[in-house]
């Protein structure tokens, strides 16, 4: 017993000695500081010396007077979290280059999001995403999916937090939990001041920080590395770029897995999901939104593309000498900061730029997230049981971004334990982002389908998900699937000149870890499967294609038993365009490019006004 705790205690200590090289110094700290102010600022600006007016709509849509390039900028922002920036480089790392099918995903789904989806926002002049399914369908079905916005976003906001406070513990020894009550704090006040606005134009700011940061490691890393040509010889060497282009789902991640999984996530979040939709309608007009997803799309590429090869970057500089073995870093979420501060640590404010690049990240989605939640809880769950005025509606949703922040500080005592960030985030997306998905697009591609049908598609789906999840969970923790990485290995420090990893392992009585040869039992890896087929094994990439193909899968046939009612008139606008085709009803010649948001001052102008259909009227929707 005591020499095991000697020997734990000799490893602490000289990782702890090795790591005190790789610490923030005080232009690093100036460097973050400077960004936490720029965004304090802004929230500061909006709040007290704008001179909008302090109203629900230009609290959460800018009065829908936003400009393009910001709102594609926020787009970017918010989808490309910390999760993105630390957990991205570090599935690379582990098991290769097959991320970046998911990142390629968006090449089809931006198209999805122009010609499919925001056409028919734009068309029914809806401010909520989930207005529309009331409109489609009814209030239930509203009522049903808000619920699961509601709970992703209970999920998920402890999350966006955590994971930047990760880097910043790993790279200056402060206590995580204090670092994450710091920086969410300043992220509620400016959310809670300065509105969609202050969302929208930190996220601007973030966004430049975030691409200045993920290239500069890009290029320094491969300099660091010996090359492009070297690190692509050392990924080839250790198996980073073995694509799997088979069709079994078991496998953790083939191309069609992840184009297929990252095609329905990338539409689930940026398409249908409230935070994003608020800055897309929040445009003028649909051409104005169309320029935006374009422009976001590009800049979602780059900089994905960047974070993803940044992971086999960092496996070149660590060939044979493996931080993780060596017990320098105790998880793949870490990889980043550590190898950040290894390649940039002795260029003054680069490590600092990089750890503001992943608090940029992080707080663009918790800000955007907060600012839209806020939104949806008070129309959805308290106007009803208020009266209404324009101060107290400020007042309530100011005070739900100070709860809800409130309650991300608290949840970052719960995320410290999870083991892959990345996994466990698209796992627990993945039991309701199917169904939304399925239900928006089975309301805009089958006229046929009524609210009952949707109802009970969303529910078979669901609870069909939780199975299966719950029951793959279960499958991890007996041992049947097991995702052990792709190997690396420690006896190529010297050679490398990696001393201080070398350090590390020479000041203990340190003993190689190796990967352990496959017991005679059948079981799941991340690569191969000699288990019967079961679909409690299929991997986490699936599950929302799965959900949402649930929802097709119940809502067709229970059409044809649950018929719509034939004396009820349709309103054309309520699908998708390429739809209305196959339909046999009146579609209206106006042009959809110059369609404005309901409020905006061109919605004044008479020939460009659209008339509400009788089913509209009798919806009552928020301002």
């Amino acid at each position: 017993m005591s020499t095991t705790t000697t020997t734990t205690t000799t490893m602490a200590s000289a990782v702890s000695s090795a790591s005190q090289d790789l610490r923030f110094g005080l232009t690093d700290y100036f460097v973050f500081v400077i960004m936490l102010g720029a965004s304090a600022g802004i929230g500061v600006y909006f709040g007290f010396f704008s001179k909008s007016k302090n109203t629900t709509e230009e609290y959460l849509r800018g009065g829908k007077k936003m400009q393009t390039l910001p709102i594609a900028i926020s787009l970017v922002a918010s989808q490309l979290s910390g999760i993105a920036i630390m957990s991205i480089p570090a599935e690379s790392y582990t098991y290769g280059f097959n991320y970046i099918f998911v990142v390629l995903a968006m090449l089809v789904v931006i198209p999805i999001l122009i010609y499919i989806i925001v056409p028919v926002f734009y068309e029914n002049n809806v401010s909520n995403c989930y207005e529309y399914l009331e409109m489609r369908f009814n209030k239930r079905t509203r009522q049903l999916v808000t619920f699961f916005f509601v709970t992703n976003s209970f999920l998920m906001l402890p999350v966006y937090m955590f994971i930047p406070s990760l880097a910043f513990a790993q790279v200056t020894g402060m206590n995580i939990h204090l670092i994450n009550v710091m920086v969410s704090s300043i992220c509620i006040f400016y959310t809670m001041l300065g509105g969609i606005k202050a969302v929208v134009w930190t996220d601007v700011v973030q966004g430049a920080i975030m691409l200045l940061s993920v290239v500069a490691v890009g290029v320094l890393g491969t300099i660091r590395s010996g090359g492009m040509f070297t690190v692509m010889e050392r990924a080839s060497d250790g198996g980073r770029f073995n694509f799997d282009f088979g069709l079994d789902p078991r496998i953790r991640m083939t191309f069609w897995g992840a184009t297929m999984g990252g095609i329905f996530m990338w539409t689930g979040h940026i398409g249908l999901n409230q935070s994003c939709v608020q800055r897309i309608v929040s445009l003028p007009s649909y051409s104005h939104a169309k320029k935006s997803l374009i422009v976001s799309g590009l800049g979602f590429l780059i900089i994905s593309f960047f974070n993803t090869i940044s992971g086999i970057i960092m496996f070149a500089r660590y060939y044979g000498c493996d931080p993780m073995l060596a017990g320098l870093v105790s998880k793949p979420d870490k990889m980043m900061p550590f190898f950040v501060q290894d390649i940039m640590g002795h260029l003054a404010g680069m490590p600092g730029v990089f750890i503001s690049c992943v608090f940029s990240a992080a707080l663009s989605s918790l800000s955007a997230t907060l600012n839209s939640l806020a939104g949806v809880v008070y129309f959805d769950y308290i106007k009803p049981r208020i009266r209404h005025t324009e101060a107290r509606a400020n007042w309530a949703m100011k005070l739900i971004v100070v709860v809800m922040g409130g309650y991300c500080i608290l949840g970052g005592f719960m995320v410290q334990n999870f083991n892959s960030i990345l996994q466990t985030v698209v796992t627990i997306t993945g039991i309701n982002t199917g169904a939304v998905v399925g239900v928006f697009l089975l309301g805009m591609f089958v006229p046929r389908c009524n609210a009952k049908t949707a109802v009970t598609s969303i529910i078979v789906s669901v609870v069909a998900m939780v199975w299966i999840i719950a029951n793959g969970q279960m499958n991890f923790k007996s041992g049947l699937i097991k995702y052990e990485v792709l190997p690396n290995s420690l006896d190529q420090c010297e050679a490398r000149g990696l001393y201080m990893i070398a350090e590390a392992i020479n000041k203990t009585d340190f003993t190689p870890v190796t990967m352990k040869p496959p017991s005679g039992a059948p079981v799941t890896t991340a690569f191969h499967s000699d288990r019967d087929f079961s679909l409690y094994d299929i991997s986490f990439y699936w599950y929302k294609v799965l959900g949402s193909a649930l929802v097709f899968l119940c809502a067709i046939p229970l059409s044809y038993i649950w018929r719509p009612d034939e004396n009820e008139k349709q309103n054309p606008k309520l699908y998708s365009p390429f739809v209305r085709k196959f339909l046999s009803l009146p579609v209206t010649d106006q042009d959809l490019e110059e369609v404005p948001l309901r409020g905006s001052k061109v919605a004044a102008t008479p020939d460009l006004r659209i008339e509400p259909t009788e089913k509209e009227k009798q919806t009552v929707t928020e301002p």
